[in-house]
């Protein structure tokens, strides 16, 4: 996997698929890595060339100090584009790799086709949450608010039934560095990006999980109401869809993607 140089910071990527046809790239939820996508990437590499890659602050990739936000989350893709000479792709993102394609589709539109922004949000209007977390953070690691995290991410029937796939996201959680997952919180705690939304032009698909106390239904609503053209699709799922209703979140990234 190449490490790619965005601003003094190293940037794991992977680049997997099919050679010649177009172009998707995959972003991450807050504190997870680019293998939060494994679910997914048997049916996307027959029909893309898709590029993971793991956030600043995440998984493989560096962690330089400082206060970051969504436009230097946003602008380390494009470094990564750029590197790759990849000159447009279809974009996916997951709760802040949504965020992140929010920002990205209003400020670089001409290096993105269609636009899927899955359980996500555009605003959060009281940042006491995050607060709180940055604290237990700093006090107790990450271990400290590991299971109410998963707790969010994924329902009871869902830790029940595959215990040992919500073992492995509470293990890439726990992994993440401190600082890196610190400096997403930080960001994330002043969100709003509402401004942004009716300047996306791109064909976007809103995916929203039934039972997502995160990032609700309503948030997901809201970004569908405000972009141009943008359709919505709810999956029987908490948080990271992706994983908890592959196969329908396949289908339906597939589907928008192709469809004529």
């Amino acid at each position: 996997m190449p490490m790619i140089d965005a601003d003094g910071c190293l940037l794991n990527v992977s680049v997997e698929g099919r050679d010649g046809g177009p172009t998707l790239m995959l972003s991450n939820s807050l504190g997870c890595t680019l293998e939060m996508w494994e679910p997914q990437m048997e049916a996307l590499t027959k029909l893309f060339r898709v590029v993971r890659y793991d956030r600043r602050g995440h998984g493989k990739s560096g962690a330089p100090g400082g206060l970051t936000s969504i436009e230097r989350y946003g602008r380390d893709a494009l470094a990564i584009l750029d590197d790759l000479n990849i000159g447009k792709v279809h974009w996916c993102g997951l709760s802040m790799g949504g965020m992140v394609g929010q920002w990205l589709g209003a400020n670089a539109p001409e290096r993105f086709d269609r636009i899927i922004l899955s359980n996500t949000s555009s605003y959060y209007p009281d940042p006491t949450n995050w607060h709180n977390r940055i604290k237990a953070v700093r006090e107790g690691g990450i271990a400290a608010v590991a299971d109410a995290v998963i707790t969010g991410w994924l329902t009871a029937d869902f830790r029940e039934a595959q215990p040992q796939i919500a073992a492995n996201m509470k293990a890439m959680l726990i992994a993440t560095p401190v600082e890196g997952y610190l400096a997403a919180c930080e960001a994330l705690s002043t969100l709003d990006q509402r401004a942004l939304l009716p300047r996306i032009k791109s064909p976007t698909l809103v995916i929203a999980g039934r039972q997502d106390m995160a990032t609700p239904v309503a948030a997901g609503e809201y970004i569908r109401s405000q972009i141009p053209g943008a359709s919505l699709t709810i999956l029987d799922a908490a948080h990271i869809s992706n994983v908890e209703q592959s196969h329908a979140f396949t289908d339906a990234v597939v589907g928008f993607l192709t469809q004529r």
